[in-house]
């Protein structure tokens, strides 16, 4: 099994936190996103994971750095890494198509946008699924339509009449990624107006016009990271969920002094906390100090210092140092608020 992760978008939506930091690689609840979805895949798949291949955007933005990161995420797994470059934003289908060398076999494509709980069965029978989350108003997804078998017989984007209620969430199993690649090709062929982008879901579509077979997978937990106030709730519910499942979430190495962690919460290595209040639903990365502070349901990344806070849903980058009191603050990386 291969897993192919397109990741070359920027994360516009979730500056400040995006400009230095792709929005794949963000830390929430402990974790890069991308490397929670491809472990939580690998987890539940029930076979073993020969590469993981990930689309990357820009060189100046995806650095080296970044393709270290991914690697030893996959060498994690005992899988081969492979990168490639998407260095236009010309689509989903196009993104699957910039890892053209690594479509053999059966692949599971994940967008490395969201954080899932699954129970991935793939059906053998099947010549692939997609993953969906049932949602209250489907007119602000795209959705499958099912037959009386349950089978998906249309992709709708959107519909402004009702189609379902099962909102595809980025994940999608092919039996034979051969064939997924070739009606891609085809797609990539046709003349195109400006700005019209290859969808992935081209060569799907066209595969069931050809009689191929798609059903549905489930998800239990479909957690967005779109923007900071959704990102937050993401974070509280990954804590909840890591906690249940029985993670150690703080480093051997904390410091506290005068201090209490209200769990759950995520503290990184060598965090430093003097006469301070942590909990619920914090998660702080490895390096920051906090001190004479109380801070509940917030993010903070790596290296930061907090100082005289009291902060009830805050997401602060890496390198801050902030000193003060607001009730409601979003900061990126290295910046000053004294």
């Amino acid at each position: 099994m291969k897993i192919i992760v397109p990741m070359a978008g920027r994360g516009s939506r979730l500056r400040p936190h995006s400009l230095t930091v792709p929005k794949p690689m963000l830390p929430v609840a402990g974790s890069p996103i991308v490397a929670q979805l491809v472990n939580e895949i690998a987890k539940v798949v029930a076979q073993p994971i020969e590469e993981v291949a990930y689309i990357l955007g820009d060189p100046a933005f995806f650095g080296k750095a970044i393709e270290e990161e991914l690697t030893q995420v996959a060498q994690d797994l005992g899988a081969k890494a492979t990168i490639y470059r998407q260095l236009e934003p010309l689509g989903t289908g196009h993104a699957v198509m910039c890892a053209a060398d690594s479509l053999s076999g059966p692949i599971i494509v994940a967008y490395a946008d969201t954080l899932i709980r699954t129970e991935l069965s793939l059906d053998p029978e099947v010549d692939g699924m997609i993953w969906v989350k049932k949602v209250e108003n489907p007119r602000a997804y795209g959705v499958v339509q099912l037959n009386r078998n349950d089978h998906i017989t249309a992709l709708v984007e959107k519909p402004q009449e009702f189609v379902s209620d099962l909102a595809v969430i980025g994940i999608y199993y092919f039996k034979d990624a051969a064939i997924i690649k070739a009606e891609l090709e085809e797609a990539m062929k046709k003349s195109r107006v400006e700005g019209e982008e290859i969808l992935l879901n081209e060569g799907i579509l066209s595969m069931m016009e050809k009689g191929a077979t798609f059903t549905p997978g489930a998800v239990k937990e479909w957690m967005d990271c779109g923007n900071p106030k959704i990102t937050l709730q993401t974070n509280k519910k990954m804590l909840d969920i890591l906690t249940e499942e029985g993670n150690k979430l703080v480093a051997d190495d904390v410091i506290l002094e005068n201090s209490e962690i209200i769990p759950p919460c995520f503290v990184g290595k060598g965090a430093v906390l003097k006469n301070t209040t942590l909990g619920p639903h914090v998660a702080i990365g490895a390096g920051s100090t906090v001190e004479s502070s109380t801070i509940s349901n917030s993010l903070i990344q790596k290296n930061t210092q907090i100082k005289n806070a009291k902060l009830q849903g805050a997401m602060i980058g890496n390198a801050v140092k902030f000193d003060g009191n607001y009730s409601f603050i979003s900061i990126g990386d290295y910046s000053e608020l004294t």
